[in-house]
């Protein structure tokens, strides 16, 4: 007969050992439906989903854009203006951040604070917020070198602004039915547009051929592994993402804007 404590090695070692089969198990599953799906895509005229995967699990574009508020988690505090809602300012935001403000384009939005077109947003003051974050928002704007300078206006000098926007992505229906949805973006017209804020200035591509197929698909980020995530080939731009640094004198250089490049 067994000791106790020999007992309670092999209780662990057996608990060990079948958690490991399950989670062979999954991979395998995972794999055989991944091969199966991409296998046959030739045959598909539709997508998986039209809801970016939601319906799946987390859509790939919202695991690049938590990946990069992540690392900028630090540059999220003091005043903050989050575009939409709140949910990212409070995420990464910690204990630094003393106060959010919501902006939303249009009153139907209860949680907005601030109901403003970003284009022509004259009620926000000046060189109010220390961090801006814009998120999936700037593809909607027609005007967008105007938003861009909005954004300029109204971040503190040293303040910093974290946009995301698409690169390799399907229309949004029910954005473009509601108010147009208007361009897809490069690194370089990201750089171009922001180039205002001054130096400290970076942008980055997130995706790569295999995420890009599957995001078109409407699959989820859960349906790959993390490394087909992180990989990042330049030809495919997936997400795009910026943060820029405004310059400690506060002033656009009005000879290189993105308002000015526009015309």
């Amino acid at each position: 007969m067994l000791s106790m404590p020999a007992l309670l090695a092999t209780s662990m070692l057996f608990r060990k050992r079948v958690k490991r089969w399950f989670r062979s198990q999954q991979q395998m599953l995972r794999r055989q439906c991944n091969r199966s799906y991409f296998s046959d895509w030739r045959t598909r005229l539709e997508p998986t989903s039209r809801k970016f995967g939601f319906d799946r699990g987390s859509p790939i574009d919202r695991y690049y854009i938590e990946s990069f508020l992540a690392c900028h988690a630090a540059n999220i505090r003091g005043r903050v203006l989050e575009v939409g809602d709140d949910t990212y300012a409070r995420k990464f935001g910690g204990a630094g951040v003393g106060k959010i403000d919501i902006l939303h384009a249009t009153t139907d939005n209860k949680k907005a604070t601030i109901v403003a077109d970003l284009t022509c947003a004259e009620i926000i003051p000046s060189e109010t917020f220390d961090c801006i974050i814009c998120t999936q928002t700037m593809q909607f704007i027609y005007d967008v070198s105007a938003a861009v300078c909005t954004l300029h206006r109204v971040l503190k000098p040293g303040g910093v602004l974290l946009v995301t926007f698409p690169g390799i992505s399907q229309i949004s229906r029910y954005d473009m039915d509601q108010w147009g949805e208007y361009w897809r973006f490069t690194t370089v017209s990201a750089r171009r547009l922001f180039q205002s804020f001054g130096p400290d200035l970076t942008v980055k591509a997130y995706g790569n051929v295999l995420t890009a197929i599957a995001f078109l698909h409407g699959l989820a980020a859960e349906e790959l592994r993390r490394e087909e995530l992180d990989y990042c080939d330049p030809d495919y731009e997936v997400l795009l993402t910026v943060r820029a640094a405004k310059s400690l004198n506060g002033h656009a250089d009005r000879a290189n804007s993105g308002h000015k490049e526009s015309r």
